[in-house]
């Protein structure tokens, strides 16, 4: 795909990946951005940036857990600013903890925003797209999507489901000539990671080597975005020794042998 001249809508477009993601895209030539994520301020800081490029830029300050406002501002922008050609659904959430220590409602926020709040948007979207019969969806999963990690059970969950779901509209959606591709990011040095414990041997990479890296995959139309080496080598042991991939990610998460032992002992007393 070539974004030039086109029109785009992501999400989570207020920091991070997704800041990264939308001055790239206006670096390469969109003529239209839809701005989306829940900081009205640090969106407008983000629109003056891009808007200094020559870029058309619009403001969507919601939550895509309120799906009657979302289906109401989707509608609006449709019609005033046209039809869109691009989604990247990048917003998301990560709580961190062990899994017998994880509270409910961070684990709720982590599902209604991860993978809810990407299926409302996408639903929205891709309605339009069908009608249109043309489209790009870029869904930003991550490298937890294939290698599920200790302490980050309900996130890896959510990155699990949205290559299942991208794989499913993938098929469904061929027919309306809509291209649906994964992106698959590994650690990247982003606020929301600052405040996770991160993992040994792990060497995070950096949020515009993520956007440089979904703007050559939309060019080869790639089903699946790997991004970087430790990706590519992580993804390829998986396939060929699974449980020694287990192993290591065991030894890599930041939890000490020590503290493994203490909460086995205090979850075993608990249960007699």
């Amino acid at each position: 795909m070539n974004i030039k001249g086109k029109t785009a809508l992501v999400t989570g477009a207020s920091q991070g990946i997704g800041r990264a993601i939308a001055l790239e895209l206006a670096q390469q030539g969109a003529s239209r951005l839809l701005l989306l994520a829940r900081n009205r301020q640090r969106l407008a800081e983000v629109a003056t940036e891009i808007e200094a490029l020559g870029v058309e830029v619009v403001i969507l300050a919601l939550d895509l857990t309120q799906v009657v406002e979302v289906n109401i501002a989707i509608a609006q922008a449709w019609r005033d600013h046209g039809p869109i050609h691009l989604l990247v659904n990048c917003a998301g959430v990560a709580h961190q903890a062990p899994f017998l220590e994880s509270r409910l409602p961070n684990v709720q926020e982590e599902i209604a925003i991860n993978l809810v709040g990407m299926y409302t948007i996408t639903r929205l979207v891709a309605r339009r797209m069908a009608a249109q019969r043309e489209g790009k969806i870029v869904n930003v999963s991550s490298l937890m999507g294939k290698l599920a990690a200790p302490t980050m059970a309900t996130y890896s969950a959510t990155k699990f489901a949205i290559l299942g779901f991208t794989q499913a509209l993938r098929g469904e959606l061929a027919a309306y000539n809509i291209r649906v591709m994964a992106m698959l990011p590994s650690l990247t040095d982003t606020d929301m990671v600052r405040e996770l414990k991160w993992f040994r041997w792990v060497v995070p990479t950096t949020p515009q080597k993520v956007a440089q890296a979904l703007v050559a995959g939309l060019h080869k139309e790639s089903p699946e975005i790997l991004v970087g080496w430790q990706s590519h080598l992580a993804a390829w042991c998986n396939r060929i020794a699974p449980r020694l991939v287990e192993k290591v990610l065991l030894m890599a998460a930041p939890l000490s042998k020590g503290r493994q032992k203490r909460q086995r002992l205090r979850y075993v007393r608990a249960s007699h």
